[in-house]
């Protein structure tokens, strides 16, 4: 696991001379609350980024050019590969300070040890008195504070972090002769009539099923997100209750009331047999052959593509994006990956005002980053893209220079600040994908913060592999919970997770 390589580099990080050279976090917090201070332009920002930014293949040379028209400032990326993003970002801070960049992007499993270490730089007073705080165009400032640390913010994300609704077929549902389920037992009721009625209305009782998943538990935050309806309120890993204390949702009643209720539904045939091993796509093309009714799966834009999909395979795609229903009360969104200026950045001020604030600025950088390249990436001039025509004036993505025979995909709709001028490509996303997002930003939480101490390193990847075992031993084996729980004990399960848990709560005090 990633997380485990965190507290080693870490380590090295603090070992050199970072908490004494670049000390200089002092000077630029009061620099940054002296209203009068000038802050200077920098001459050249270096950026390290992973492959979520346009990459070569994608013709980041002219998206770097494009942004150094905007803001008069030279880029300089480094971008590894994508999934040895994190081995690179640590080598290089452990190299020395001198090697650092100005700019990294982190996701949440490495942001908070990071900061913690004294890596990155407290960037609270420039967003206080900064101007896009004071614009009123942010429309989700509360996902802003949500990355406050101990009291301090030493990241920003222009966008959310977003996650998974529960879609219906429309057409099942009516089959069925079935209302949107809105608790528990009508949501029950409906997957018992999928999977033993004739809701596809072939002639054919009991050939369908009512809902599939990729795995029985997520493999990263927020791990439920596939299964919300059976999860409800119970949480497989650590998080902190209203107290504040962090405690380990594996081993709460609640989680031992979710994993019996997944056994049921799988045992009367409710929930695909394949769930434990499939793959997301393997659920989708399921879903677009009609085997089953019910998917929980990504908001926006994929409710377009299922649509599609569903279209393309000469399936009926009329699609219920379901409000959570009473016992799971809020879907869980995805922390989002921050951008951080290091502590080692000679002028974080100008970084914070000149790359961290353009981002958002409602115009054309704003634009830059959400859709790329005017005629490289997207366009609004009169062409064909790949059997699609476009009328001239009429915004579209273009073709993938990586992926030919694909179009890019790109839109505003998870923007943390809305635009002065005009959203080029708000009128490309089409209606169901506005109502799936909205849906999902009106009814849902964010999901527990990850932070790593030494023990969750040392501890946690044994640990939810364990976690994984004991469900599906449950779920799948018909293994009594009682007895799951004490295998769970005997194999060391409780005794790493007060590890861990013991290490948070020390955090907390420390």
């Amino acid at each position: 696991m990633k997380k485990k390589s965190l507290y080693v580099l870490l380590s090295a990080v603090t070992a050199g001379t970072l908490l004494a050279g670049c000390g200089g976090s002092g000077t630029s917090k009061e620099k940054a609350s002296d209203s009068n201070a000038k802050i200077e332009k920098p001459d050249t920002i270096k950026l390290m980024v992973d492959g979520t930014l346009w990459t070569k293949e994608n013709a980041q040379d002219k998206w770097i050019a494009k942004w150094e028209e905007l803001t008069g400032v030279k880029l300089e990326i480094v971008q590894p590969d994508h999934d040895a993003y994190y081995d690179v970002l640590g080598q290089t801070f452990a190299s020395g300070p001198e090697n650092w960049p100005d700019v990294v992007i982190l996701d949440p499993t490495y942001y908070a040890g990071y900061a913690r270490e004294g890596a990155l730089w407290d960037m609270s007073d420039a967003w206080k008195n900064s101007e896009l705080k004071s614009s009123g165009r942010m429309n989700n400032e509360e996902l802003i504070d949500s990355l406050y640390l101990d009291g301090k913010l030493y990241g920003f994300t222009k966008s959310r972090g977003n996650g998974c609704v529960t879609y219906v077929k429309k057409q099942w549902l009516d089959n069925c002769n079935l209302e949107v389920p809105t608790n528990y037992n009508e949501y029950l009721n409906m997957l018992k009539s999928f999977t033993e009625g004739d809701p596809d209305g072939d002639g054919v009782k009991g050939n369908t099923y009512g809902v599939s998943a990729a795995g029985l538990i997520g493999e990263e935050i927020p791990y439920i997100n596939y299964l919300p309806e059976f999860y409800q309120d119970a949480y497989p890993s650590f998080y902190q209750n209203d107290d504040g204390t962090w405690v380990d949702g594996f081993t709460e009643d609640s989680m031992k009331d979710a994993i019996p209720r997944m056994h049921d539904a799988y045992k009367a045939g409710y929930i695909d047999r394949e769930s434990l091993t499939n793959g997301t796509s393997d659920c989708r093309n399921k879903f677009y052959e009609d085997k089953f009714g019910v998917f929980t799966y990504w908001s926006g834009g994929w409710a377009t593509n299922l649509k599609n999909n569903l279209e393309a395979n000469g399936r009926n795609s009329e699609l219920v994006a379901l409000p959570p229903i009473k016992e799971v009360g809020k879907y869980l969104e995805r922390r989002p990956p921050v951008y951080a200026i290091t502590s080692a950045c000679k002028n974080p001020e100008g970084v914070f005002k000149y790359f961290i604030e353009t981002m958002a600025d409602g115009a054309d950088v704003q634009t830059l980053w959400t859709y790329g390249v005017e005629d490289i990436h997207w366009s609004a001039k009169a062409e064909t893209v790949l059997g699609n025509t476009y009328q001239d004036g009429e915004f579209h993505m273009k073709e993938s220079l990586e992926k030919p025979g694909t179009q890019y995909a790109k839109d505003s709709m998870l923007d943390v600040d809305d635009y002065v001028k005009e959203d080029p490509g708000k009128n490309q996303v089409a209606e169901e994908a506005k109502e799936a997002q909205k849906l999902f930003n009106e009814n849902s939480t964010l999901a527990p913060e990850f932070i790593s101490t030494d023990e969750m390193s040392q501890y946690n990847g044994d640990l939810t592999t364990l976690k994984k075992s004991i469900i599906a031993d449950v779920v799948t084996q018909d293994v009594d919970i009682d007895t799951a729980y004490k295998r769970f004990e005997n194999e060391g399960g409780t005794e790493w997770s007060k590890k861990i848990v013991d290490s948070l709560n020390a955090l907390k005090k420390s």
